[in-house]
């Protein structure tokens, strides 16, 4: 014989009921939508670093090339090697995006390493052989490519920092962090630090 449901498991039906739809209404009000910006902020700073690296990991291969038909300019082949050990000594991790004095250096350096570059491929203007090589023009090339994809990548940053920080400070994300997320503060963004900081070097020949 089948058993009814008593007055006891109804109501115990009703309250799960109740409590699966207010997880939904909540979930369409944006109560997670902190933790997700937060999380795409992460994502896109990974993207950040990654390129920098490329352009870091370039470096060695270009000096070389350079010095290799123009060894007479050591200051400026020193400048570079100089700024990429910089922009490479500082430790680059996640924690660096609560850290606004680490994300300022981190930015200095870089733009140090982008005006010290610059400056290597103006050399390479004087020298005819050099900007016929092809080891020269294939590095030339990767430069330039890396140098836009490090542009998309702050900006894809920028974007996620700037949205995750309005659902921090507006309505209803403001009630939600207040109440949930109190202990996730604002992020820095990106600026410019050095002269021309916002422009990448120049490589077309």
């Amino acid at each position: 014989m089948q058993t009814l449901p008593t007055f006891t498991t109804l109501r115990s039906m009703r309250q799960l009921a109740a409590l699966l739809m207010l997880a939904f209404l909540l979930t369409g009000c944006g109560i997670n939508n902190i933790p997700t910006y937060d999380e795409k902020v992460k994502s896109a700073w990974s993207q950040v670093e990654n390129q920098y690296q490329r352009r870091a990991d370039l470096v060695p291969n270009l000096v070389e090339t350079v010095k290799g038909f123009a060894a007479q300019e050591k200051e400026t082949l020193t400048a570079v090697i100089e700024a990429r050990s910089k922009a490479t000594s500082i430790q680059v991790d996640e924690s660096i995006l609560n850290n606004p004095q680490k994300l300022q250096q981190f930015q200095q350096a870089q733009g140090e390493l982008s005006s010290a570059l610059s400056r290597l491929m103006a050399v390479s203007e004087r020298y005819p052989d050099l900007k016929s090589n092809q080891n020269f023009l294939a590095l030339q090339s990767q430069l330039e490519g890396t140098e836009n994809r490090i542009a998309v990548a702050r900006r894809d940053f920028i974007q996620s920092v700037e949205r995750y920080n309005t659902e921090i400070r507006t309505f209803p994300g403001k009630i939600w962090h207040s109440i949930l997320y109190s202990d996730m503060e604002l992020r820095e963004n990106f600026e410019a630090t050095a002269e021309n900081a916002d422009e990448a070097p120049k490589v077309t020949f």
